[in-house]
């Protein structure tokens, strides 16, 4: 599997990220280990993660299970080594975690503790920060965004304090690299300058949601990430399952993200199924699988370091392992544009 430096930095991750979202509801740690096990046998050396995983549903009672799934794993095989294990700091808003505190220098160094005690690791390769204390567009919350509350001087001095606590991470050897997460081109810029100014660690990576049903990093979140060395990594690059298909003309199969989360976070539109039937189309007149056509087209996109998916059964993972060797032709290319064109933003 091709692999990709991300950020100009010395971290080497493969271009399929295995997603780990779903271990501890949706699968049990068993079922964890063995996609670890499948993906890394693929070539695949990058797990990503969080402190307040798994979902679906998020709860109290669940917040780090998924770390320490994986953390068993690494006990159990003792392959630190052979995997890059990306996580993430929750911040505002999340009641039970720290009561609901920010993301500030009085945190980071308990929240990395924590996560090092459930992945039974020293290190972590890259630490990122969930979303924004200032608030973020994601998560379709685009549609009613403000930021004209936000006062710069506070989000300026956050940053700073922030990337001071994270390079005493680093020198204390507990972090290698930092990375943003539902972060917009303004806030990427920010970081990246705020780390010149102070010399804390600039963010190497940006994940955010994009597939070809949402594509608000064309634009100014692709040029920042071109110009400050960022590579985005793409979360939810199937839509949540809808660009498989599986939910086409009503269906809800058993176990499926819809059948927990019935509007799909807000992805489950008319016009949402309207774009998946011309993408199908495209698909099957030129021979592609769908899903793999999905993943290669993101893994395609000049600005993409890696690109997560998520799966809850084998087959799925081993459907996805397959966009690896998916080249997605000009033509093919240039009619996914068409697409988009005419199914712009469908939720």
């Amino acid at each position: 599997m091709k692999t990709r430096k991300l950020g100009g930095s010395l971290l080497d991750v493969s271009q399929l990220c295995l997603g780990s979202m779903t271990w501890g509801t949706q699968n049990t740690a068993e079922e964890g280990h063995d996609q670890i096990d499948r993906a890394l046998d693929a070539g695949i050396n990058f797990i990503d993660t969080a402190e307040m995983y798994p979902v679906n549903p998020v709860s109290a009672e669940t917040t780090g299970r998924t770390e320490r799934i994986i953390g068993l794993w690494l006990e159990r095989d003792m392959r630190r080594n052979d995997v890059v294990i990306a996580t993430k700091h929750s911040g505002a808003g999340l009641a039970h975690v720290r009561e609901g505190a920010p993301i500030s220098s009085q945190t980071i160094a308990e929240t990395v503790e924590g996560s090092l005690r459930r992945l039974k690791t020293d290190y972590i390769d890259l630490y990122q920060f969930h979303w924004p204390n200032r608030g973020s567009y994601m998560f379709r919350k685009n549609w009613s965004y403000d930021p004209s509350g936000q006062n710069r001087a506070d989000t300026l001095a956050h940053m700073e304090d922030a990337l001071g606590a994270l390079q005493a991470e680093v020198k204390r050897g507990t972090i290698r690299y930092f990375g943003l997460s539902n972060e917009s081109a303004w806030g990427m810029t920010q970081w990246a300058e705020a780390a010149r100014r102070t010399g804390g660690p600039r963010p190497i990576s940006v994940q955010n949601e994009y597939s070809l049903m949402c594509r608000m990093a064309d634009t100014d979140v692709a040029e920042a990430c071109i110009n400050e060395s960022i590579d985005m990594f793409a979360f939810s690059p199937l839509a949540a399952g809808l660009l498989t298909g599986k939910y086409q003309d009503g269906k809800v199969p058993d176990g499926s993200r819809m059948s927990l989360n019935g509007d799909l976070g807000g992805r489950k539109t008319d016009r949402a199924f309207e774009a998946v039937e011309a993408y199908l189309k495209l698909a099957k007149d030129h021979g592609l699988e769908p899903v793999q056509m999905a993943l290669a087209w993101c893994m395609q996109r000049p600005f993409m370091g890696s690109v997560i998916f998520g799966a809850t059964t084998m087959d799925q993972l081993e459907l996805a392992l397959g966009a690896d060797a998916v080249d997605l032709s000009d033509e093919v290319l240039t009619a996914l544009d068409d697409i988009h064109r005419a199914h712009p933003m469908p939720y």
